[in-house]
């Protein structure tokens, strides 16, 4: 007897789910769904969910959980350029999530609801002998036409990421013990940069108009760049050298003895990766200051598929993995 071929997460979604996919849902390819809204403006929808375990730690703080499901949703919504409106709480939780441990999660969630302006609109809950399941549903809004997809990279573009890349992967490898020797304001720096999503809803406002794709990175790297590349139908070129790193991660690097390189494939940066033409540079300049937000060009886009990974010298660097995989 044959086993059956293991199906990954996005051959799943297009196997069984893309055929049941509304026309507002973009293929299933986007990360969210556009429903027209008021005249001139579109709705952005974006369901992400966390589960004890997997996407945080059983004895994290509630408030930071709550924060952290929150955000990774806001991200998504950055993304494509949008301004949130609100968002739908699903939870479903163990007995040891009691009255104490909700009251936490819901001031996390109130502390960040008055940082970006938003409000709960509904949702529902239920129980689970299991580890704790938590969904959030994010509202956005955008000019009708303008929100920034995945597939609208041209070739020649140059490619971008915010902020820096590869703290996220290195708290969690603090957290789990696999480094030593990093300075305490160092590793709290990568830790908070796993527990806490910094999502760039300022900066992805500012590229309406501007960037012709755009993708949060919360698989990783070079995996969310291959996905742009698939919607878009290119190739990129991405130069190891030019990805920006923190002064935290380069010390946790060197503590560590990791390769700078399998800082590409980890998951939860939450930047935001996006591609722009060459003659764009100074307004992409002009949007970074103006969201405070560091933005560094790592490489362009081409004819071709999939991405290439090169040196200083321009040479292909092998890409073993090229990021997180839930199946």
């Amino acid at each position: 007897m044959t086993t059956a071929p293991h199906l990954g997460e996005f051959e799943r979604i297009a196997r069984f789910f893309a055929p049941l996919a509304a026309p507002q849902a973009l293929g299933l390819v986007d990360d969210v769904a556009l429903i027209d809204g008021p005249p001139g403006e579109q709705y952005v929808l974006k369901t992400d969910a966390i589960v004890e375990g997997v996407d945080y730690f059983p004895g994290d703080p509630p408030g930071q959980i709550a924060q952290k499901l929150l955000r990774v949703n806001l991200s998504d919504l950055a993304a494509k350029g949008a301004t949130p409106l609100g968002y739908l709480l699903t939870t479903i939780l163990p007995k040891s999530c009691d009255e104490t441990w909700l009251e936490a999660f819901a001031a996390g969630l109130a502390a960040d609801q008055a940082t970006y302006g938003i409000g709960l609109l509904g949702g529902d809950s239920s129980a689970t002998p299991g580890p704790a399941t938590l969904s959030v549903t994010a509202i956005g809004r955008v000019a009708t036409g303008k929100a920034v997809l995945r597939g609208g990279a041209k070739p020649g573009d140059l490619i971008y990421v915010s902020g820096t890349i590869g703290d996220a992967t290195l708290g969690l490898a603090a957290l789990k013990g696999e480094i030593e020797g990093l300075e305490p304001a160092a590793r709290d720096f990568l830790v908070d940069r796993y527990h806490l999503p910094q999502p760039r809803l300022a900066l992805g406002q500012k590229l309406v108009g501007l960037a012709h794709a755009a993708i949060d990175i919360s698989d990783g790297l070079i995996a969310d760049l291959g996905h742009l590349c698939g919607a878009s139908r290119l190739g990129a070129s991405l130069r190891a050298e030019d990805v920006p790193l923190s002064p935290a991660a380069r010390a946790a690097l060197e503590a560590s003895k990791k390769s700078r390189t399998m800082l590409f494939s980890g998951g939860d940066d939450y930047e935001l990766l996006f591609t722009a033409p060459p003659n764009l540079a100074y307004k992409i300049e002009a949007a970074m200051r103006a969201a405070g937000v560091t933005v560094t060009r790592i490489g362009e886009m081409e004819a071709g598929h999939g991405v290439k990974l090169l040196d200083a010298q321009g040479e292909p660097i092998p890409i073993d993995r090229a990021g997180y995989s839930h199946f």
